[in-house]
């Protein structure tokens, strides 16, 4: 499915079209499933879990990308898309930006600080976000 705002994304290389294909829809989808179920153990790490979470939503926003035929190699693209994929309105899409920039500050810096409740607010929004890639796929 062409999207004029998508497709500006593409002729600037930004994002790659590509046939939507299913099978890996569901397995970005199982594994946004199987990321956010880890997100929610306690006995895990706050850091572990929001890693789970972020990685969920990761997951779950490229296959909403995916489902329009559209790729991206760029973490940050990926959320922004949120709006056109699944639309989103900015102030639920910024708070998974948020979560990639926390990402970011760990993986490259080696800091992060994490709380409950952002990884309380991350398992709310990527369960949404799949029920929203979900209720595409039946459409």
């Amino acid at each position: 499915m062409s999207m004029p705002v998508l497709d500006n994304l593409v002729h600037i290389g930004q994002l790659k079209a590509e046939p939507r294909n299913v099978l890996e829809l569901a397995r970005l989808l199982d594994m946004a499933r199987t990321r956010l179920a880890d997100a929610q153990l306690t006995s895990l790490s706050l850091e572990g879990r929001f890693t789970s979470a972020y990685n969920a939503a990761h997951a779950a926003a490229l296959a909403a990308l995916r489902w329009h035929g559209y790729r991206s190699e760029n973490r940050f693209i990926v959320f922004q898309c949120l709006a056109h994929t699944v639309t989103w309105p900015p102030n639920r899409w910024r708070v998974l930006d948020s979560a990639h920039q926390k990402r970011n500050l760990a993986e490259y810096e080696g800091y992060l600080e994490v709380e409950e409740s952002t990884i309380t607010e991350l398992c709310s929004l990527v369960t949404s976000l799949i029920a929203d890639v979900q209720a595409l796929t039946v459409q």
